[in-house]
């Protein structure tokens, strides 16, 4: 079983270190949730990373069927397309200039890793509290079903 520090995925402080004020206030904003209040949950999501963008398979479409989600005209047999790690597939010139901006599939909302460190550790944070509280939920479930 897991300590505290191993959940929360923080270190305990060494001999002689002293606590880092301004984390211990942007963890109690964070405990009575008033990021949300301030909205700062709000910001929009950074760029996909660079990195992921580059490496995104090409594909070529070999049925008329298959749309392109962002501009809606008809893909033409042996076009090159972008394949999303969602199997989502878009025109280059479509979905680039999207993946500039944000960091998800247009369509279906898949989030893409980024280039920025705090947005990132804000998704790792939102993935804890989601299973914080599913786990929350089965013991509670376990407990009085």
């Amino acid at each position: 079983m897991s300590d505290y520090f191993q959940e929360m995925g923080w270190q305990e402080l060494a001999d002689g270190e002293t606590p880092n004020h301004f984390l211990h206030m942007a963890r109690l904003l964070r405990d009575y949730n008033m990021f949300e209040e301030l909205g700062q949950n709000q910001r929009l999501a950074p760029p996909a990373s660079k990195q992921v963008v580059e490496n995104l398979p090409n594909k070529v479409i070999s049925n008329k069927d298959a749309t392109c989600p962002v501009c809606l005209k008809s893909h033409e047999i042996n076009d090159t397309v972008k394949e999303l790690p969602c199997k989502h597939l878009y025109h280059p010139e479509c979905i680039m200039p999207w993946l500039a901006k944000t960091n998800s599939c247009p369509l279906c909302r898949y989030e893409f890793p980024t280039d920025d460190e705090t947005y990132e550790a804000y998704r790792k944070e939102k993935i804890r509290a989601k299973q914080r509280e599913e786990d929350i939920s089965n013991l509670h479930n376990s407990m009085f079903s």
